[in-house]
């Protein structure tokens, strides 16, 4: 508390820990050090997670169990070679965590999501909290997706495999001109080119990005800002939903509007922006390219009076569709006007990862 007030560094707090252990343990100098290297950890850090935290290739953490830690490490899931000391520690851990981030975890709040974007100074970590309240099993369940503070841009991408350059200028040139909409499956790369397309829009273009999560930050431009959703959850009662955000966020006055992911009702207020010439970009999960439009529809047909059929034909505002696999652009394409007799959107396939850029119609 007096480190938050300010009135004691951290530097001194753990000079002044150091001399308690000395007074208080008999440990020789490794020992004693081992064991600050720890506390250190615990307080500031993730305790026995830290150092898959730390692992720039560890992108997600799975705590099935105290002695059960799974990552996916460079795509890749494996046991975590980490385990808490027994089921008390992992509970103990548990409290810890909610207490620092200020989260509430009673029977009310049993089910919690949030993030912590300062402790760390190379990712922001996104928690996902499930107690025993919920689990079929005696133990909390804890996942945590680490999200880098510092992404990718374009030639990165490019010299990374994602994608090669005269498929980047494609997507530059069309993300300024027109809406897009990127789609995959989990973890295949949607959020990481959108961050990297966002960073080549002009500097005098004002950009506005709403998501559930801090995932997409900017690390140049000059007018870009980020609103993020709140949940209310239990006793707390304040509750800002994506679908409100982005309703705040259409009555600014801003150039270029994203939403990070679109997972509901929020899929209108898109839609009409886009529909309204308002360019826009988003991510949404959705099995291809030529498919995205149907799931953008679904999500927006939570809250919509319109049919199917005509929130099918505002689709036509999108005008780039790109479906990513496996952390690669795997098709583009055009989405065309709608088609009267087939009831349908008209699209054509202007890239296809293992044929390259086309022509022809779809």
């Amino acid at each position: 508390m007096q480190m938050k007030k300010g009135q004691i560094s951290r530097e001194g707090f753990l000079e002044e820990a150091a001399r308690h252990v000395t007074a208080y343990y008999h440990l020789d100098g490794q020992r004693r050090e081992r064991l600050l290297e720890q506390f250190e950890q615990y307080i500031f850090g993730y305790s026995r997670l830290s150092v898959l935290i730390d692992d720039r290739d560890v992108s997600d953490i799975r705590v099935v169990g105290y002695d059960n830690i799974r990552i996916k490490k460079k795509g890749r899931r494996m046991a975590a070679q980490v385990a808490f000391a027994s089921p008390r520690e992992y509970r103990q851990f548990i409290d810890y965590i909610a207490t620092r981030n200020q989260v509430n975890i009673s029977n009310l709040n049993a089910i919690q999501r949030f993030t912590d974007n300062e402790s760390h100074p190379n990712f922001i970590l996104r928690f996902t909290l499930s107690m025993p309240l919920v689990n079929t099993y005696s133990e909390p369940y804890l996942c945590i997706r680490k999200v880098p503070k510092t992404f990718p841009r374009i030639n990165e991408l490019i010299g990374q495999g994602m994608l090669d350059r005269e498929t980047a200028e494609l997507l530059v040139c069309r993300f300024r001109q027109g809406s897009t909409l990127i789609c995959g499956g989990n973890s295949s790369g949607k959020t990481t080119l959108l961050n990297a397309l966002k960073e080549t829009l002009p500097d005098d273009m004002a950009v506005l990005v709403t998501q559930q999560a801090d995932e997409l930050t900017t690390m140049s431009h000059p007018d870009m800002m980020f609103l993020h959703s709140l949940p209310g959850t239990g006793e707390q009662k304040v509750n800002y939903d994506l679908e409100q955000i982005s309703i705040a966020g259409l009555t600014m006055d801003v150039d270029f509007f994203i939403i990070g992911e679109v997972k509901g009702a929020e899929a209108l207020y898109l839609l009409n922006a886009a529909y309204t010439g308002q360019i826009c970009a988003a991510t949404i999960h959705a099995p291809s390219a030529d498919r995205a439009p149907d799931k953008l529809v679904d999500y927006a047909m939570y809250e919509s009076r319109y049919s199917r059929d005509e929130l099918m034909k505002m689709m036509d505002c999108f005008k780039t569709l790109v479906f990513m696999e496996h952390y690669r652009v795997k098709e583009i394409f055009e989405c065309g006007e709608w088609n009267e007799e087939r009831r349908s959107l008209d699209y054509r396939k202007i890239f296809e990862r293992n044929l390259g850029l086309e022509t022809g119609g779809a």
